[in-house]
């Protein structure tokens, strides 16, 4: 079983929280053809009428330029890590517990599994613990919950 972990480049524009307001701001995106991995949104906590949308990767000059006209701009926070790997049961448990473990509050997590494979996106506090993860991650490697196999696992924060 391998992992990787590596840093998301994060776009960011606020939406107004009423219907289509997400789909305005991805239209020009998909327009140019751009290819995203990562879109989440959210209604704002202090804005009312408002939300935040946040989306990944963009890049080459037609999608970045799309992506000025949605009003998307990249923002250094949130700490979004992009987590993949060969599922196993149990997993995201021990992620997580060896990440309590560290002290490592996650700021936010969603993960999926698709045929054999996880992957997920986690949002840090700070580049210091999405660095403290990512190493977690690796000594994770292939390790049965009594094991730690790390010749598997890579991991990467930029």
């Amino acid at each position: 079983m391998s992992f990787k972990m590596q840093r998301v480049n994060v776009y960011h524009t606020e939406v107004k929280d009423e219907p289509g307001g997400i789909a305005a701001r991805l239209k020009p995106l998909a327009e140019a053809g751009t290819h995203l991995e990562y879109v989440y949104s959210q209604r704002s906590a202090t804005r009312p009428g408002y939300g935040d949308l946040y989306v990944a990767p963009i890049s080459g000059s037609g999608p970045l330029a799309a992506a000025k006209t949605a009003g998307l701009h990249e923002v250094p926070e949130p700490i979004v890590m992009r987590v993949e790997g060969d599922d196993k049961a149990g997993l995201a448990g021990r992620l997580t517990l060896a990440w309590e473990k560290a002290g490592l509050n996650l700021h936010g997590m969603v993960m999926s599994v698709f045929h054999g494979k996880f992957v997920g996106y986690v949002t840090f506090d700070s580049v210091a613990d999405a660095n403290k993860a990512a190493t977690l991650l690796a000594e994770l490697g292939t390790a049965e919950p009594s094991a730690v196999n790390r010749s598997n696992a890579t991991a990467k924060v930029c």
